[in-house]
């Protein structure tokens, strides 16, 4: 399996979240936009960048431990690698990032 980080780009996770809003969930869907949110920050460390460029190439990619398509199993692997990157990059995910996630998953119909 090649590394999930080669398979991230702004317009791929854009057409992944769109194309799996009710399938995914809330939860899923949350941590993946804050973590896009907070890299979208200047001030992220490259360390902490590449924790979350591989974490949403992961959620993007759709051969990854558990294949997305064995709804809803197929979203736990990718909750559990988001939420551990949340962990890692926590510092850079504050109110500011949560709000605009939050208006995104408004605009989805969450």
């Amino acid at each position: 399996m090649s590394d999930p980080s080669n398979h991230y780009s702004d317009k791929g996770f854009w057409k992944k979240l769109k194309g799996v809003t009710k399938l995914a969930g809330r939860e899923v869907l949350e941590k993946a936009l804050w973590l896009y949110c907070a890299l979208q920050r200047n001030d992220m460390s490259a360390t902490a960048k590449a924790t979350v460029i591989g974490a949403l190439g992961y959620f993007i990619f759709p051969f990854d431990v558990i294949p997305d398509i064995f709804v809803p199993l197929g979203y736990t692997d990718d909750l559990g690698l988001l939420i551990a990157a949340v962990k890692t990059v926590s510092e850079y995910i504050g109110p500011e990032e949560k709000r605009q996630a939050n208006e995104k998953l408004d605009d989805l119909g969450f």
